[in-house]
């Protein structure tokens, strides 16, 4: 039973939560163990937070969802699962998150809960209205980020927040996407806000937020407080990956029309050239900021 519900805590999803490691990341904090612990701490608390968010959603949309031609696999969806295990078992996740928080600080508490009630309210009701349902998934990156933050006591840069922004509308335009052209015509029928999206519409906000990205991204790098702390314009080296990184994702994205296979973000979990440009980001950030020469 243990590998059932396993899988429906999703923990191929658990990779955004690396979000909530950013600011420790940039702050050149992972050297200290303490920084380490608090952080990695914020991050299991995300993980247990978001496994509870997408329980609730699998219980109040399972009807649904035996009606979607991949979604109707997941375990609540199915009957693997049955709807009292579930319940319990979000509801001990979501004590667990904010619990693990409160180890922490109360900053990060609230921001736990915070993500918590954003989710609810979204799956109660925002979901429903057109953009403010993106816009509402795409605040959950936000409040990682912030909660990463408070949870290692460091600053978040004002750049850092609006790069988390746009790209997190990003990913939540092209989860629109995906869904459209996987449903082909049968989206109302599963997620009522559908009928307002069209996939020209969401390729032009696609556009725009993958400009914004990059924009405020490579300012973000050339930004006084950034040259300040790291004593030259270094990070800007970073902004290759950065590009490649988008512009893969947009590749798959287009190229994932089969409804057949995954959505873009499970496959950013297979695919070699991504993982390959993300590890080398990593490792230019880590030269960059942890092996700079002492000032």
């Amino acid at each position: 039973m243990f590998p059932t519900i396993l899988r429906a805590l999703r923990p191929g999803q658990w990779s955004k939560n690396v979000f909530v490691l950013a600011p420790a990341v940039f702050a050149g904090g992972l050297t200290a163990p303490d920084t380490i612990r608090a952080a990695v701490t914020a991050l299991a608390a995300f993980c247990a937070a978001a496994s509870a968010v997408y329980l609730f959603n699998d219980l109040r949309d399972r009807e649904q969802d035996r009606r979607h031609p991949t979604k109707r696999r997941r375990p609540v969806a199915s009957g693997a699962v049955g709807a009292a295990q579930a319940s319990v078992v979000g509801a001990g996740l979501a004590a667990a998150s904010l619990g693990a928080a409160w180890t922490l600080n109360h900053r990060t508490v609230q921001l736990v809960a915070a993500y918590l009630v954003v989710n609810l309210c979204y799956s109660l009701w925002l979901k429903r209205i057109v953009i403010v349902d993106v816009m509402v998934l795409s605040s959950g990156y936000v409040i990682r980020v912030l909660a990463g933050a408070a949870a290692v006591g460091v600053a978040v840069s004002a750049w850092l927040v609006l790069c988390t922004v746009f790209l997190a509308l990003f990913l939540g335009f092209s989860k629109r996407r995906h869904e459209l052209v996987l449903l082909l015509g049968r989206s109302g029928g599963q997620r009522s806000v559908l009928n307002h999206y069209s996939r020209t519409f969401l390729d032009q906000m696609m556009n725009v937020v993958t400009a914004s990205t990059l924009l405020a991204y490579a300012l973000y790098t050339t930004a006084d407080e950034t040259v300040a702390r790291f004593g030259a314009y270094s990070l800007v080296w970073t902004v290759p990956f950065v590009l490649f990184g988008i512009f893969r994702y947009l590749y798959l994205i287009h190229q994932a029309e089969d409804p057949k296979r995954r959505n873009p973000t499970e496959l950013l979990l297979f695919d070699p050239p991504f993982l390959v440009n993300m590890g080398l980001y990593s490792l230019t950030v880590f030269l960059i900021v942890y092996l700079r020469p002492a000032p």
